[in-house]
Formats: C-alpha cells, sequence, structure tokens
C-alpha cells in the first residue's frame, strides 16, 4: 500500500498562508484545481531526497503541488508502469521485467542517477556487537535463518545471549534487492522477520527491541542514530567498515555502497510543471542529497544528467548488470561520463 508523506514538513508554515489566500477569491476545491501537480512514488530511501528537493521548490512555486509516496521501489514501479506517476523513485536499476510491463503500456523513461547511499546495518543502542561479516549477515538474515538462528550467540560464540528479531524491508523494496543480491545471493530471506517498506516503521522495531538488527538505508540512521547503533560491515579487503559519506566515497563501505536513481516518464516530461521540478531537482541534488544523508554525485554527473533529460534520451544503461560494490567511478563510468 502507498502511503503518501507529506513534503512540506520544513515549509510548513506556508501552506495556511497560501490556503488563506486562495480562499478568499475561490473556493477550497476550485483554489486546489488551480493548482498544477507532480506526482513521484517509490522507494523509501530516496523519499527523503525527493522530499527534500520538492519542499524547496514549493517554496519557489507555489503554484504547483508535489506529491511523493512510500510504496517501495517495486511499487513505485508498477504504479509508474501503469502510467500513474510521473516520477518513480529507485533505489536500484529498472528491472527487465519491469521494462517489460513499461514497454506493454507504451511508458518511455529517462533514467537518472541522483546519488548514492551507504545501506546501512543497525541494531539496538544496548546491543554490544560492533561490527559484523557479510556471511554473519547472510546467517541472520538468510531463508535458511529461520527457527535455526534465533539468538544472537548462534551466530557468534562472543555475540550476547540475547534473543534475536530480524526487522527487513520489505520484498517490494529495492533496499531488499540489493542486500538480497549483495549479501543473500538472491535465495531471499527468513520468513520470521518483520518487513516493511517503510523503513520508519523498522526504525521504531530495532530501537524498542534489544535484541534486534534491521538494515535501511543511511539517512534513517543518520536521523535516528540517538535510537540505534551502526555496525561495521567487513569490507572485501577483511576490514571492518562504519557507514559514512567519506567510506562511500573512497570506496572502502563495499558492498553495501550503492547508487539511487529517479525515473521520469517521458510522457509526463512534456508537462511544464514535471520538467520545470526535475530541473530544479538535478540542479539541487547535489547540496539537499548531503543535507539529508546522502552522498552526492560529482557536479559533472548532474551536468550529464541534465543534459540526457534535456534531451529526452530515454532508456537505461544499468538494466540486467549487477551494481553490487559498484563505486561512484564506476557508476560513472558505465554511464560514459569522464
Amino acid at each position: 500500500m502507498t502511503t503518501l508523506k507529506p513534503v512540506l514538513r520544513r515549509a510548513a508554515t506556508l501552506l495556511p498562508i497560501v490556503a488563506v489566500a486562495a480562499s478568499s477569491f475561490l473556493p477550497m476545491q476550485e483554489a486546489s484545481a488551480q493548482r498544477a501537480l507532480v506526482t513521484a512514488d517509490g522507494s523509501s530511501t530516496v523519499f527523503p531526497i525527493s522530499e527534500a528537493v520538492a519542499e524547496e521548490f514549493q517554496k519557489r512555486n507555489k503554484n504547483i503541488n508535489v506529491t511523493v509516496g512510500v510504496s517501495g521501489t517495486g511499487g513505485g514501479f508498477k504504479r509508474f508502469c501503469n502510467g500513474e506517476i510521473d516520477i518513480a523513485n529507485a533505489s536500484r536499476p529498472i528491472k527487465k521485467e519491469e521494462i517489460e510491463a513499461c514497454r506493454k503500456k507504451g511508458i518511455r523513461y529517462i533514467e537518472l542517477p541522483v546519488a548514492f547511499d551507504a545501506l546501512t546495518v543497525v541494531v539496538n543502542k544496548s546491543n554490544p556487537v560492533n561490527s559484523i561479516t557479510t556471511a554473519e549477515l547472510a546467517k541472520i538474515f538468510g531463508r535458511d535463518a529461520e527457527k535455526k538462528v534465533t539468538n544472537w550467540r548462534q551466530v557468534k560464540s562472543s555475540f550476547p545471549n540475547l534473543p534475536l528479531r530480524v526487522y527487513a524491508p520489505g520484498t517490494d523494496s529495492g533496499t531488499y534487492d540489493y542486500f538480497n543480491e549483495a549479501i543473500l545471493n538472491k535465495k531471499g530471506t527468513r520468513g520470521d522477520l518483520t518487513a516493511s517498506e517503510d523503513d520508519n516503521i523498522l526504525v521504531q522495531g530495532v530501537s524498542r527491541d534489544r535484541g534486534g538488527i534491521g538494515f535501511f538505508g543511511f539517512s534513517y540512521y543518520e536521523e535516528n542514530k540517538n535510537r540505534l547503533k551502526a555496525l561495521a560491515v567487513v569490507n572485501s579487503n577483511g576490514k571492518a567498515v562504519m557507514p559514512s559519506v567519506q567510506n562511500v566515497i573512497n570506496g572502502t563501505y563495499d558492498p553495501l555502497a550503492r547508487p539511487v536513481f529517479i525515473y521520469v516518464s517521458e510522457q509526463a516530461a512534456k508537462k511544464a510543471n514535471v520538467r520545470s521540478f526535475v530541473n530544479f531537482y538535478l540542479q539541487n541534488a547535489g547540496k539537499l542529497s548531503r543535507e539529508v544523508g546522502f552522498v552526492p554525485l560529482p557536479a559533472r554527473a548532474y551536468t550529464a544528467a541534465t543534459q540526457r533529460f534535456r534531451s529526452n534520451k530515454t532508456g537505461t544503461v544499468f538494466a540486467g548488470k549487477s551494481l553490487v560494490g559498484a563505486t561512484i567511478e564506476e557508476l560513472l563510468k558505465a554511464e560514459g561520463i569522464n
């Protein structure tokens, strides 16, 4: 189910002003009808960026209303390929089956990377565990773990004697898809976990459960670091590395660093309000993504994305390709950006 999130939290004081001004001249329903609409849905990971962009955009464009939903990357693509929304927020590239679904409905799209994320593994603040290997993560989250791994000590003898409970994104989530490929070899998660496409629910679960463990985008950890502990993840060089902006930039936080995207419908991009919003998004994604806990792409990446959007270059360069462990420079290379 899609959860519509407010996109004017930081600018909430503007809403009454707009509403009062409009009601002085028109009935409220007629006033709302006067405002152009931009619709986005999909990844809860990408939501904080799109929300921040929408807030700033609406401060400058009070005649345009932007709605941002949170139905997970897969849920967003379902709506997008049905022609229901203008923009799909995605924490992974579009899948082959989604490409086919869009093709059948005549939906062409422009693929735009907007930032990098550090997928973050979190535990309760009281948990003494500080680092974890990818093998241990697979042991905890994997399909075979159900009924076999119910205590932290079953993962590793030095871990605490504490009931283990697992919280994870649902299967409509791009974060689930990425973790499933990077950690679980695409075998899926255990069946007894608490799943949700809304990362705030996962935050609440782990923060209230001494034996809880979960994963989601870095921005949700940053927003709740007073309630959660992030674990260092042992990378391919055998070093335990904490999720951070710097460790994503230097390429040491692998394999859980990943790019995130927006996909814009070609048909929607013909509308002036959508074009205005997407251009604003690409002009401000670097600054605003950093503010909400993401790693901005280099300036040349946003320049290239803007050129791609303005020239209406449709399609994907990533479908069917694994981005597990990809660095920012490798992403740019795949896009042909020098």
